[in-house]
C-alpha cells in the first residue's frame, strides 16, 4: 500500500478557519523561536544571570518551537496528522499562559495574549469545516 493511499489528500480548497489556525500556529512557532534566540544570544553574551541556563533555555525554546511549525506546515498543506501537533501545542500553551497570569509583571499582557491564541486555535482546530477539510472522521463506504 503506497503512502498516497495511507494518507490521501483531502480534495477541495483550504477553509478560512484552517488557514487562520495554521497561522496562529505559525505565529506560536516563530515567537519561540525569536525568544529562545534572544534568550541564548543573552547567555552567550553574559545579559543573562546564568550562562548555562540561559542557553539551554534558549535551545529548548527553539526546539519546542519545531512542534507548532511542523504543525503550521500540515495544516496549510492539509494533512490530517497535523490536527494533533497542532492541539497539543494549544493545549501546553494554556498552563504557560496562566503562569504568565500570575505574575506582578509585564509578563501580563504575553499571557493575555497567549491565552487569547490558544483558544482561539483550538476552536479552529476542532471546527467541523476544519475536521471536514482535513479528512478526520470521514467514513468512505467500501
Amino acid at each position: 500500500m503506497s503512502s498516497a493511499e495511507q494518507n490521501p489528500k483531502p480534495e477541495g480548497p483550504r477553509p478560512p478557519r484552517l488557514t487562520a489556525a495554521a497561522a496562529l500556529a505559525a505565529l506560536e512557532g516563530l515567537v519561540l523561536v525569536a525568544a529562545g534566540g534572544y534568550l541564548a544570544v543573552q547567555g552567550l553574551t553574559g545579559g543573562a544571570g546564568s550562562k548555562e541556563t540561559a542557553v539551554t533555555g534558549g535551545l529548548t525554546m527553539i526546539a519546542l518551537a519545531l512542534l507548532p511549525l511542523i504543525a503550521a506546515r500540515g495544516l496549510f498543506k492539509l494533512r490530517s496528522w497535523s490536527r494533533g501537533p497542532a492541539i497539543i501545542t494549544q493545549i501546553m500553551a494554556l498552563p504557560v499562559a496562566w503562569q504568565l497570569l500570575q505574575t506582578n509583571s509585564v509578563a501580563i499582557p504575553g499571557g493575555i495574549a497567549l491565552a487569547v491564541v490558544a483558544v482561539t486555535s483550538l476552536v479552529l482546530l476542532v471546527n467541523p469545516e476544519t475536521t471536514q477539510a482535513l479528512g478526520i472522521g470521514r467514513r468512505d463506504a467500501a
